[in-house]
């Protein structure tokens, strides 16, 4: 009896310990950030940063930009791109760092993207001092969505009555258990009008374009990178190597310079359940990989484009609705 309580409390003890070593380190095993090590910054570096999935937040990307962009041995930024887009306000944010980065730092900045530069991903990226494209990549998808569901017929076959009590007639416009009036549909144009010359104003201004040409491009429409070149919605053609060579040459650094990243969150059992500043698709695609059932995935996935309807977003035509 007494041997199998020693045993007990030296397991203990043992587990302690090694609590304790973790907790001396940083406690990144538990906690699954890694986020305020060190970077060993040698000097003539070019930092590369990454920004994709659905821009819902954006925090963990300002945050770094924001961390690293006054480093002395930092002497450019190349940002790639792979994003449909996202929310509005967090598209906004991006921009206005990057721009400040720009400003505060004189440092070079470039965007790259060999996939999708579309909607608020592309609204972010004008903020940058140039746009590298590969020539078959998604670019441009200027203009605003919102979308609205009626499942007034759903919830009279459920044999569901809801109302609602309000202060005002449009506090319960775009509710989902009845139709929408005009005077609510043209509320919501005129919103969606105004971000929309907002998005217009920004691209114009950043890539100084022409009337005629926002006015023929900016209609929502996605393009490819070769036309995006062509008609002045990015400078050239190229991969991520060519957008590193780019900054290596307008930072003046020749062939001397080191590309160095900003280390990856390491996911932990802490993180279940919760996004914290992970953008929603990037936390469903690890909960995929987590369970290893695609079905689960896909429940979330029908959720998750519920969860974000009667908002106005930039993002792609079609992200929602695809099966």
């Amino acid at each position: 009896m007494k041997k199998s309580f020693l045993a007990k409390v030296v397991i203990v003890a043992v587990v302690f310990l090694v609590l304790g070593m973790l907790l001396k380190k940083g406690g990144s095993y538990f906690s699954g950030s890694d986020e305020d090590a060190k970077i060993d910054v040698s000097k003539n570096s070019i930092l590369h940063m990454e920004l994709s999935g659905v821009i819902m937040n954006g925090k963990r990307f300002i945050k770094n930009l924001n961390k690293y962009k006054k480093d002395k041995n930092i002497k450019a930024i190349v940002i790639n791109i792979n994003s449909p887009g996202g929310a509005v306000g967090p598209s906004q944010e991006i921009f206005a760092e990057i721009k400040r980065a720009r400003e505060e730092t004189k440092k070079p900045i470039i965007c790259v993207t060999t996939g999708i530069m579309a909607s608020g991903a592309y609204y972010s990226a004008v903020a940058c001092d140039k746009i590298v494209v590969a020539p078959g990549a998604l670019v441009g998808s200027i203009g605003v969505i919102m979308e609205f569901a009626n499942l007034e017929k759903l919830y009279d076959w459920a044999k569901i009555s809801r109302y609602t009590i309000t202060s005002g007639k449009y506090k319960d416009s775009g509710a989902e258990f009845r139709p929408m009036r005009d005077d609510e549909k043209a509320l919501f144009q005129s919103m969606i009008t105004e971000v929309y010359q907002q998005f217009r104003t920004t691209v114009k201004d950043a890539r100084k374009l022409t009337d005629p040409v926002m006015d023929q491009y900016a209609d929502g429409r996605v393009f490819t990178g070769t036309t995006a070149v062509k008609m002045g919605f990015a400078d050239q053609e190229g991969m991520f190597e060519d957008a590193i060579k780019l900054a290596a040459a307008d930072a003046k650094l020749g062939d001397d310079f080191e590309v160095i990243e900003i280390p990856k969150r390491k996911k932990s059992i802490l993180d279940f359940g919760d996004s914290g500043e992970d953008d929603p698709v990037n936390s469903i695609a690890d909960l995929k990989g987590m369970f290893g059932d695609q079905a689960i995935g896909q429940s979330i996935e029908k959720v998750f484009r519920m969860k974000y309807l009667n908002q106005p977003m930039l993002i792609m035509p079609g992200f929602w609705n695809e099966k």
